[in-house]
């Protein structure tokens, strides 16, 4: 028994923490839209600014009836969003996000990473497929088409700051970025900064690249036909992704815990939320690109100039092996 407690704490807390900050991330993206809208936004549950709004939320998505269309695959229906919140919780196991080490720790920390939160698209998949649901298969085609083309860049530009580092272990690309980080390596740290961030917009399925969803074309992507808890598991596994892509962007390319005054775990968090702030910005500056331009942009653009960038990287490190 005593065993099962050491071994529960950490993930109880874990994700204790996690529901926590996802539920006050949304809270945060609707201040942040209605601030660049000239709006209010959340205001009147828990004044000022609507601080008790997710739990208002939650209260309201859990209460709502839990429907299911005609026809549909009740199993796999049912698996998918719960499918979708495990990957996307498991994930952070491999991150050192406010203990000082991870709850698995692996020389192989970042491919772990990777491969667990690349499980999400058979989660995606299964939704739409299972509803039954014309919108829902159109919306998970372009799912899976975009993020399995946004994997190759995305990964690449991850992949650059290891071969510099000599590791895929995070605590070690950690410790190396104790004096600078990885974003100020001359040229290459910055244009393997852009390739992620283009590429984690896409992946998190953030505008403008929101394409499984087009409101006008599908309505509400391949949550069509959900309601109720099943898409509140949904909704929350979007932000836990996309908040482990902020962790993920705070650890490689801005030194983790490693700040310039003083270093600290929190400082993953704070970094973290800058990340996932600008990320909201860009969703609410620019417009949704067509699916043509979408894949033209990734397959003529990002990934020849991710080779060429990991090229450059091999032979920096061959030749020259200089240190930040």
């Amino acid at each position: 028994m005593e065993q099962f407690i050491l071994f529960a704490t950490p993930i109880v807390k874990t994700i204790s923490i996690l529901i926590l900050i996802v539920a006050y991330l949304v809270w945060l993206e609707r201040k942040v839209a209605a601030k660049m809208q000239s709006r209010i936004g959340p205001y009147l549950v828990g004044k000022p600014h609507g601080w008790l709004q997710p739990l208002a939320d939650a209260l309201k998505l859990m209460l709502k009836d839990d429907s299911k269309p005609k026809n549909s695959d009740s199993l796999l229906f049912n698996f998918g969003p719960i499918w979708i919140m495990v990957v996307s919780l498991a994930s952070f196991a491999l991150l050192p996000f406010y203990f000082n080490n991870q709850m698995i720790n692996t020389d192989l920390s970042l491919m772990l990473f990777i491969a667990i939160s690349s499980l999400v698209i058979v989660g995606i998949f299964v939704a739409g497929w299972s509803s039954n649901n014309k919108f829902a298969l159109i919306s998970v085609l372009r799912m899976v088409a975009q993020i399995i083309s946004y994997e190759i860049p995305l990964v690449i530009s991850l992949l650059v700051p290891c071969i510099l580092i000599g590791s895929l272990n995070f605590q070690e690309i950690i410790n190396y970025q104790d004096g600078s980080w990885i974003v100020f390596y001359p040229i290459i740290g910055q244009i393997s900064f852009i390739l992620f961030f283009i590429s984690a917009l896409a992946e998190g399925n953030r505008v403008p690249f929101d394409l499984s969803e087009a409101e006008s074309e599908l309505v509400s992507g391949y949550t069509t036909e959900y309601s109720g808890i099943k898409f509140a598991l949904f909704y929350l596994a979007e932000y836990v992704h996309l908040f482990g892509i902020s962790v993920l962007a705070s650890i490689i390319f801005f030194g983790g815990p490693n700040g310039p005054i003083f270093n600290s775990n929190i400082l993953i968090v704070i970094k973290s939320l800058i990340f996932f702030t600008i990320i909201l910005f860009v969703r609410w500056s620019f417009f949704r690109i067509r699916i043509d331009q979408l894949l033209k942009l990734n397959w003529n653009k990002l990934i020849p100039i991710s080779f060429l960038v990991l090229l450059a990287t091999c032979l920096i490190k061959f030749y020259l092996d200089v240190k930040l």
